[in-house]
């Protein structure tokens, strides 16, 4: 979802679609955080198995919104949405057993994403430098995360969860700041849902991260 964006002549024209489209992006990461938050209280009594088939429903939905994107913005927008309360459904499990065993961690790990991205995604809005490079370096990095957290499932690695979690920051500070230099350049105001997701996404990989931060602590 990242690619290689030309620099463009920022005239006034261009510094107002580039407010628009900030405006209307960070709109939708809300209202998917709201559909986020809604789809996991009412999935709060789901199966782990049924929380597993949500999810996998989120990322079909996803992959669905980026061809719908193309021809309708109104309909990526109903995807995007319905794409948050899927994930939240299937993210549900996770969430209930860290409120149960002290929800002090879910606001630690709030407030510790908000702060993440805030910080990333400024550096990465306000940077003139093409992070293309950047792009292509975190990619490679998540494959890697990938397949180290697949060796912690079979292999016991002292502190593995808190290596992980660490690098995984490591990770999605690159990916944070991408997306957030693509918000910026973006010239069509239709491709707000899908940077929309891609922000949501950064957001939720870092909560996660932070959970697991935050737990290895006690």
């Amino acid at each position: 979802m990242h690619g290689t964006m030309a620099y463009r002549p920022y005239g006034v024209g261009a510094r107002d679609r580039g407010r628009t489209l900030f405006g209307q992006t960070m709109g939708l990461v809300a209202a998917v955080a709201a559909f986020f938050a809604a789809g996991a209280y009412a999935g709060r009594g789901l199966t782990h198995m049924v929380a597993f088939g949500a999810y996998i429903a989120a990322f079909v939905v996803l992959l669905i919104m980026r061809f719908a994107a193309r021809r309708s913005a109104g309909a990526s927008i109903v995807l995007l949405l319905a794409f948050g309360a899927l994930i939240g459904a299937g993210s549900s499990p996770v969430l209930v057993f860290y409120a149960a065993a002290d929800p002090r961690i879910l606001w630690q790990a709030g407030g510790a994403t908000a702060l993440f991205i805030g910080a990333f995604g400024t550096m990465g809005y306000l940077t003139r430098r093409n992070l293309f490079w950047l792009a292509r370096a975190s990619f490679a990095a998540l494959l890697a995360l990938f397949v180290f957290g697949i060796v912690l499932i079979f292999v016991r690695i002292p502190h593995g969860s808190l290596i992980y979690a660490g690098l995984g920051l490591l990770v999605f500070a690159g990916i944070t700041m991408v997306d957030f230099q693509r918000l910026r350049r973006s010239a069509g105001l239709n491709s707000a849902p899908l940077i929309a997701a891609s922000i949501f996404l950064d957001i939720l990989n870092v909560f996660f991260f932070f959970l697991r931060i935050f737990t290895s602590e006690r």
